[in-house]
């Protein structure tokens, strides 16, 4: 049953409609989409006819409905923000897809050229609870899916929290340093050097970062052969999927990222043990134990707005380690591995890493999502094609009530704006409530967790 509506809000409400605009009030909240944390700003706008100096439309703050102009906050975080971490997710799913089966620009073609799904894991740090193969954890014991017991350590006291922190701030690196492997070794088997590789042959990729279970970051990756532009070009008849797996086999097991020398003990990190790498099929493949492309885009998607709270840790910033994580509900195994961040970045050598600021995600400070230029279409390209639809959906309105907008190549913009704030009103969360979620489950969730999302890694 939903709890009653505050008098406070219910009262703000009544005095709008008796003296204000409420169908213009609900409207600019609307136009939200269901973002539960806008960003407020303050300010004002005027459109000046370039030609003539005339000011054909002003808009200031007080003129809004709201008293001030609310803006998306566009965060990807599903925790913070669902409506945003949907568009978000929904983006990265059109991203992912074009790459794999055309669209957005990139040609059908590109379903031909060879591609694979692959799922890099981390090295062990020490044992944890696990369920190798969905039978009996070392511990003796059959964990449930949910037992809050899994990928946490068999033995907290001799888990390397260090290293573990460590690895993930530098994951990215690591990630660096494989692909460059990964094009020697394409040019190896193609018996070319690595500078004529760039001329028969370009290595694309999207990937998405996803914690494990242990706090340990592993990477998912699609990673496609091209002809030596782009997208739109078929590479060599001799760049097969058989060829791209084994050069990808290769650049796993040799890649490493230099560490710190800490205490007299010199890190350097690698891949775990653990690599998955499967052929992605076509878009309409209906297999059984294959990848179609359909399901590897929803399970990156899924991932990309995702953070390190699926750990068990915060999705915000740690500013003090004591009174941050009091009553936070995060994880005694994730606790660990925070204040082994806070401790680590007071070190000066370790200063570049900025494992402070970057506590809270268990020290990984790498983008969650990043793909090569020449994969597919960008999340901005995405976005400004959603912005000039917006626009012009707001022209044609404007246009049929008779207050027809500027026209926007004769007329200069000039507007400033402060930030006020972020969240909603109680009276503005009535109105929220009151509109349909545009949230909603679509045809692509509808893919089942593969089998190889399971945290087994000790």
């Amino acid at each position: 049953m939903r709890s009653a509506a505050p008098t406070g809000a219910i009262r703000q409400l009544a005095a709008l409609a008796r003296h204000g605009d409420l169908g213009a009030y609900a409207h600019q909240i609307q136009r939200l989409g269901g973002c539960e944390q806008p960003v407020r700003m303050e300010g004002h706008r005027l459109d000046v006819h370039a030609a003539t100096g005339e000011i054909v439309r002003e808009i200031t703050d007080r003129d809004l409905p709201a008293g001030q102009l609310l803006i998306r906050c566009n965060n990807r975080r599903a925790t913070r923000c669902a409506a945003c971490a949907e568009i978000y997710r929904k983006d990265t799913f059109h991203l992912i897809t074009a790459g794999l089966s055309g669209g957005k620009g990139i040609g059908p073609a590109v379903a031909e050229h060879p591609r694979v799904f692959a799922t890099f894991t981390a090295p062990s740090f020490g044992p944890v609870h696990n369920r190798p193969g969905g039978g009996r954890c070392r511990c003796g014991r059959l964990h449930p899916d949910d037992d809050p017991a899994l990928g946490t350590p068999l033995d907290p006291d001799r888990y390397d929290y260090r290293a573990a922190v460590l690895w993930n701030a530098h994951a990215g690196a690591l990630w660096g340093r494989f692909t460059t492997y990964l094009r020697q070794h394409l040019a190896s088997r193609a018996g070319v050097s690595r500078s004529a590789l760039r001329h028969c042959l370009k290595v694309s990729y999207a990937k998405v970062a996803e914690y494990q279970r242990r706090g340990a970051v592993h990477f998912h990756a699609v990673i496609r052969l091209d002809g030596p532009d782009g997208a739109e070009d078929a590479p060599p008849a001799w760049a097969t999927t058989e060829l791209l797996t084994d050069a990808i086999r290769s650049a796993a097991r040799l890649a490493e990222a230099p560490g710190p020398v800490l205490d007299d003990h010199v890190y350097a990190f690698r891949f775990g043990e653990q690599l998955d790498i499967r052929p992605i099929r076509s878009a309409d493949f209906a297999g059984t134990s294959e990848l179609s492309s359909r399901a590897v885009a929803a399970y990156i998607a899924k991932y990309a707005t995702k953070g390190a709270e699926a750990a068990g840790t915060l999705d915000r910033p740690i500013r003090n380690p004591i009174t941050d994580l009091i009553g936070s509900g995060v994880t005694d195994h994730a606790r660990r591995m925070i204040l082994t961040c806070w401790h680590l970045g007071a070190r000066p050598e370790l200063e570049d890493l900025r494992l402070r600021k970057w506590a809270h995600m268990l020290g990984f400070r790498g983008h969650f999502s990043t793909k090569s230029r020449a994969y597919s279409v960008t999340l901005g390209a995405l976005r400004q094609e959603r912005a000039d639809h917006n626009e012009a959906l707001a022209r044609e309105r404007a246009a049929e009530s008779g207050h027809p907008l500027p026209d926007p190549d004769t007329v200069l913009v000039l507007s400033h704006w402060v930030f006020a704030g972020t969240g909603l009103t109680a009276a503005e969360h009535l109105i929220a409530h009151g509109i349909p979620s545009p949230v909603a489950p679509t045809d692509d969730d509808t893919e089942g967790e593969p089998a190889w999302s399971t945290d087994t890694t000790n």
